[in-house]
């Protein structure tokens, strides 16, 4: 992949074959997508391939469409009156911004990890259990015991809360409810796993625990995560893309993103001239 500026203009070549994913096609597969508030355009003709089972980050500073791109990829979007999507994402062969995509079923499969922790006014078992339980993925207690200690155990959680599964979820720290979250995200058994800036409310060391959970995670899925911490984006992923203005600017292996960057704005933004 090759990225180069005339004036504002950004031009972004696709990678030579066999480069745009960890192995095998992208997860998902988004191209040309372009998001408009109100009229007013925030993403510009972004074509971005997302592999499986890696962690692809997306950075930039702040007001670049990070986030906005992000819910483009669970239709979050749809809940924002005025906002109009173009282009495709495809996930399976399909279209996910198709009128014949229910988002409720999309976003069981393409789960989301918020800024702030934003657990259920619920017990913490019951955080967990509610999604399978609406969904159909279990068919008694004995089933939803499973799931909501095997995803707790997954989130590594559950040593620190199998003795008060009846607290609300709202009673633990910062740290463990966001881990509470994303084992409530894997609950209904996604492919796909969106996290924006899921620690920048955390301490370091809740921070830390959040990044092992990650690295873990990505084992079994796909994962894309907004961050605005170099350091984190270094650390946690494997893929990078650097947006700026609305428009992706380059993407690649996040080795060469960071030591190697072909555009001058994501060598100025990685180094700290921007930002």
């Amino acid at each position: 992949m090759d990225g180069s500026a005339a004036g504002n203009e950004v031009v972004v070549t696709p990678e030579p074959a066999g480069t745009l994913a960890l192995g095998d096609a992208p997860r998902m597969d988004c191209r040309n997508v372009n998001v408009f508030y109100s009229g007013k355009q925030a993403i510009f003709d972004v074509s971005l391939p997302i592999p499986d089972r890696s962690v692809t980050a997306l950075i930039g500073p702040s007001g670049c469409g990070k986030s906005t791109f992000l819910r483009c990829l669970n239709r979050m979007n749809d809940t924002i009156e005025g906002c109009r999507v173009e282009g495709e994402i495809i996930m399976d062969g399909k279209d996910i911004n198709s009128p014949v995509i229910d988002p409720v079923l999309l976003r069981s499969r393409v789960g989301m990890v918020f800024q702030k922790p934003n657990p259920f006014p619920k017990t913490i078992y019951e955080n967990i259990a509610y999604g399978p339980r609406i969904h159909g993925l279990a068919q008694g207690r004995e089933d939803l015991d499973e799931i909501v200690e095997k995803c707790l155990k997954r989130a590594g959680l559950w040593e620190e809360v199998k003795d008060r599964l009846t607290v609300p979820g709202t009673s633990l720290s910062g740290g463990q409810q966001q881990r509470l979250c994303i084992a409530r995200a894997i609950a209904v058994r996604p492919e796909v796993i969106l996290m924006d800036e899921p620690c920048s409310a955390l301490d370091p060391i809740a921070t830390a625990r959040i990044e092992e959970l990650i690295d873990d995670l990505r084992k079994r899925y796909c994962i894309v995560i907004v961050t605005h911490s170099m350091q984190q984006a270094a650390r946690v992923s494997q893929r990078a893309a650097f947006f700026h203005l609305g428009k992706l600017v380059e993407m690649g292996d996040t080795d060469q993103i960071f030591t190697s960057p072909r555009d001058r704005r994501t060598e100025d933004y990685i180094t700290g001239r921007f930002g």
